[in-house]
């Protein structure tokens, strides 16, 4: 770990709508192994008694923000999210073209590891959703005096961003704003380390957009508002082609 500032005066409040990319068929993904809504319901049900409960603080929340806390556990790290039985993170973009770049990453670097699994040939859909969030201890490693403080856009190795969020969370900090390392310009992602960052227990917003994946070329359109976009693929980030 890289010497850095304390935290001390350089935490502040942080209050802004964030977006994240789900799967669009999330709602219906049982449906199609049963014949009737009663055995879908029953399947659904049997489905959730094997999880995790939901953290008690997380329990009041849309199911799909309190999903990154529920597991404890984990197989791999992330960026601010140790592996293993460690507290979860939900990570979110300031705008959801930033967060379709991090999910679209993500896609090509699992089939990647997969080489014998073809991309899937048809587009997909996504769902981009919206969280209004409120934190009033928020560390924003764009700005100084933390920019550059430490490796926190290093491609693969989350040593430094791991550690930090390790003193962080011991400090009360609650949310971590740093830059994109998939997005070609780098703009504004968002680490909540708590489920009391959602101001609201609802998505405040949803968009759809479909994406066709080929190994050097991403297009992705979005339903809603009519945005389209084609990404080059190279190593660790994408570029607008």
């Amino acid at each position: 770990m890289p010497r850095v500032p304390p935290f001390e005066g350089t935490l502040a409040p942080y209050a802004r709508v964030l977006w994240r990319i789900i799967e669009g068929q999330y709602r219906s993904s049982t449906i199609r192994i049963v014949d009737t809504f009663a055995e879908h319901d029953l399947l659904e049900a049997m489905l959730e008694d094997s999880k995790p409960p939901v953290p008690e603080e997380c329990r009041h929340l849309d199911y799909q923000f309190w999903s990154p806390f529920r597991y404890g556990c984990y197989p791999k790290d992330s960026r601010f999210r140790r592996k293993g039985r460690t507290p979860g993170v939900w990570y979110g973009s300031e705008a959801p073209l930033t967060a379709l770049c991090e999910m679209i990453w993500g896609t090509l670097r699992f089939f990647g590891a997969s080489t014998a699994t073809p991309l899937p040939r048809k587009a997909i859909e996504y769902s981009a959703v919206a969280a209004d969030i409120k934190v009033p201890l928020m560390l924003d490693l764009t700005e100084a005096p933390w920019r550059g403080a430490g490796d926190w856009m290093a491609p693969l190795d989350y040593s430094d961003c791991l550690m930090l969020a390790d003193n962080l969370r011991a400090a009360g900090g609650e949310a971590i704003r740093y830059a994109s390392v998939r997005h070609p310009d780098h703009a504004p992602n968002v680490a909540v380390l708590t489920c009391r960052g959602f101001a609201d227990p609802h998505p405040v917003a949803l968009q759809t957009w479909h994406v066709q994946y080929a190994q050097t070329l991403v297009r992705a359109s979005c339903e809603t508002d009519h945005a389209r976009y084609s990404f080059a693929v190279k190593e660790t980030k994408l570029y607008f082609d």
